[in-house]
């Protein structure tokens, strides 16, 4: 294979919503480019992209695929990516690593996927193709698809292209750049390349003279010569609108039929001419927050954004080269974990398939197999480099699951091969949750977890219970209350014996120090003698004051005492959640000069802030969720209804590219279904994001019936 120079290089996410046919255009774009003999079907399960058995059996895109193919001259390196939004991490992996985004829609236009994934190339500034794919599909209608794409993402989209016929006559388009007629057999493939037809001349030469006069936008020299003849020729338009798409002020809009391979060829040729190559767009970041240029003379830097794991082959490492140029046999280093590598044989990826190659330069990518300690994310540098990158941020989970092994004897198989996943996947995020004792997995959407659960039941072998999350509630109080407890226990030899008496009230921050408290008709007068200030890593403070006269309790017990509370502010009174936000005030006691020690002084303070605790107007507070949800006009009722029977608090809603944005505050008890529940209501046509908001006081029959269910574990 040819190695390509840095400017030969263009790379390029395929994005859109599920069933616009992605994958049916990675078999056409991989036949047209002669890297596989004959185009899958995904209905056959034998597609060069969805090659894995979990995509085989629910038949859709779990994975990226890396592909490239060779165009007048130039490389294009494909990442097709997942469609469903419960991958995301894909494309958002993908448009970080590439240069420019080819957004496909079905006949069924602009759905929420298509949304999402233009929202993506908004913040990361990306360049965006439309293809309006399935023309052949007797659904498709041309002209509404092409009113509602500039509705929906503004004037900014340019069709190149239009289609003669469309539905089962489509085999036939005109494209305005370079004013010809491009008609396929039976069978796609290589087009007829004809004159325009005269009926269709003067539609033709409008749209025409449209795209010159956006091309002619972004280029001074180019605005002066259309001012003066108002024509440009091909070339000019070509570097015309590749420089509109550098700086997002042209959407090129082309059509085609994947299914049918027709238009692929014209595809092919339209990204190898006009989509802005790697040198011309804006330079990267390291992590270092330093511009880096792909320079092939640089040093070697390696930043590895994708891990497979290949049937009867293991990993296999995906990888941009971002400076330099990488050659089989190199020594490099890992800036991310000190170890040193050798790039045994390098790769150009094919899909399923692999090519070999000697050299890659920056801008390019590969892929490499059997490395020794490289996981995704990391950057292999060579001598003179130290750079990492790690600009790419992914959402927050939205779907929570507890995740445990039918046979206890299989957790750590089971931690092991999650942990494996997630280096294929990094929106994945498993934690061991000591506050809720449980193990969580955290992903995108129901279909997200119920792929990982199918894959470890069916390619690891290991059964697996996925349950609802605990919630991690928190207690508080709301008033003052006093409390006394003796611990006295006798059993033969020293025995055990300590009081403790104090006063437990809500801290807030910057209150006054305690002077005197009024239980009944008693007063109680505090001088403080020590304070300690706890930052609780679960949010919130505890505050200690020792106020303790007259050598009632041995300053020395004190530390005893501050432990017992501790225990009890770490399982709660009411629920054994967290408690937080508390100020304890040890004022009086008692000892024994024999039997008293500190876990005697332990057990008597974690009693008595129990019993303080739960007269001092005890309340729960939850963790709420910032809530947005995009959805259809016509549906914003349906879901509004939803979330207000989920203790939702609606916040506010606007209009986005012809979709409705809805905000709300919500209980996360009450998401732990909100994907499946949001799926079903809008027929999968609407999408969430959520975000920590803030703990707030549940209703008193929710904590009635949180503390009932405590109390029925207890016994």
């Amino acid at each position: 294979m040819k190695a390509y120079k840095t400017n030969e290089i263009k790379n390029i996410a395929i994005l859109g919503n599920d069933g616009a046919g992605k994958t049916t255009l990675t078999e056409s774009l991989l036949f047209e480019a002669g890297l596989i003999s004959r185009r899958g079907k995904i209905s056959a399960k034998n597609t060069a992209s969805d090659y894995f058995p979990v995509e085989q059996e629910y038949g859709y895109s779990v994975f990226s695929t890396v592909f490239h193919a060779e165009s007048n001259g130039k490389k294009l390196n494909f990442i097709d990516c997942p469609g469903s939004d419960d991958f995301a991490g894909a494309a958002i992996t993908a448009l970080n690593v590439t240069d420019t985004a080819l957004i496909l829609m079905g006949y069924s236009g602009v759905e929420v996927g298509t949304q999402n994934h233009f929202r993506y190339t908004e913040k990361l500034g990306k360049p965006v193709v439309f293809l309006l794919n399935q023309a052949d599909d007797e659904r498709f209608d041309y002209e509404s698809l092409v009113e509602r794409t500039k509705a929906t993402f503004g004037p900014k989209v340019m069709p190149i292209q239009f289609p003669v016929a469309v539905g089962p006559d489509f085999n036939a388009i005109i494209d305005v750049l370079t004013m010809k007629k491009y008609s396929w057999g039976p069978d796609g493939g290589k087009p007829k390349v004809e004159d325009i037809p005269a009926d269709l001349m003067d539609r033709a030469t409008e749209m025409h003279m449209a795209l010159v006069e956006a091309a002619a936008e972004h280029d001074e020299a180019l605005m002066e010569k259309f001012f003066e003849s108002e024509e440009l020729t091909e070339d000019e338009i070509r570097e015309g609108v590749r420089k509109g798409m550098a700086v997002r002020g042209i959407f090129p809009l082309v059509v085609a039929s994947a299914g049918k391979d027709m238009g692929m060829n014209r595809l092919m040729e339209f990204l190898g001419n006009v989509v802005p190559m790697v040198t011309e767009m804006p330079k990267v970041k390291n992590a270092a927050g330093n511009e880096v240029t792909f320079d092939p003379n640089g040093n070697v830097s390696l930043f590895f954004f994708k891990t497979a794991m290949e049937p009867h082959i293991g990993e296999v490492q995906y990888f941009k080269v971002m400076s330099g140029t990488v050659t089989e046999g190199m020594d490099l280093s890992n800036a991310n974990r000190g170890s040193k590598e050798r790039m045994g044989q390098l790769f150009a990826c094919a899909a399923a398939q692999r090519i070999k190659v000697d050299s890659l330069q920056a801008g390019d990518i590969g892929c490499a197999v059997k490395l020794k300690d490289v996981k995704t994310g990391d950057t292999l540098n060579d001598k003179g480099s130290d750079q990492t990158f790690n600009y790419i941020k992914y959402p927050d989970p939205k779907y929570i699951r507890a995740i445990k092994p039918v046979s206890e004897s299989d957790n750590e198989k089971m931690m092991a091969a999650i942990y494996r996943m997630a280096q294929e996947d990094p929106t994945w995020v498993v934690e061991q949750n000591k506050e809720l004792r449980q193990t969580l997995i955290k992903g995108q959407g129901e279909f997200h977890l119920r792929t990982l659960k199918w894959r470890l039941e069916n390619n690891d072998k290991i059964m697996i219970e996925l349950n609802p999350q605990r919630i991690p509630y928190r207690e508080t109080i709301t008033k003052a209350a006093r409390a006394d407890y003796r611990h006295k226990k006798q059993s033969g030899g020293a025995g055990q014996f300590g009081e403790v008496h104090m006063i437990v009230e809500p801290y807030t921050e910057g209150m006054p120090d305690p002077t005197v408290y009024r239980f009944g008709n008693q007063e109680y007068r505090i001088t403080p003698r020590s304070t300690d200030v706890t930052e609780l890593e679960w949010g919130g403070k505890l505050v200690f004051i020792n106020s303790v006269v007259g050598g009632a309790i041995d300053t020395r017990f004190m530390p005893a005492i501050l432990k017992g509370v501790m225990e009890r502010m770490e399982r709660g009174p009411l629920t054994e959640s967290y408690a937080r936000d508390v100020r304890v005030i040890v004022y009086d006691g008692k000892m024994h000069p024999v039997d008293s020690n500190e876990i005697s002084f332990m057990l008597a303070a974690r009693n008595a802030f129990s019993q303080a605790f739960r007269e001092a107007g005890p309340k729960i507070l939850e963790p709420i969720y910032d809530l947005e949800v995009l959805v259809p006009g016509d549906m914003m009722g349906d879901v509004m209804s939803d979330l207000q029977g989920r203790r939702g608090l609606i916040m506010g809603m606007s209009s986005e590219g012809g979709m409705q944005k809805l905000n709300a505050k919500v209980p996360l008890a009450e998401l732990a279904n909100y994907s499946t529940a949001l799926s079903s209501i809008t027929g999968s046509r609407a999408s969430f994001t959520m975000k920590f908001a803030s703990y707030e006081l549940v209703p008193q029959n929710v904590q009635d019936e949180l503390i009932a269910a405590n109390q029925k574990e207890e016994d």
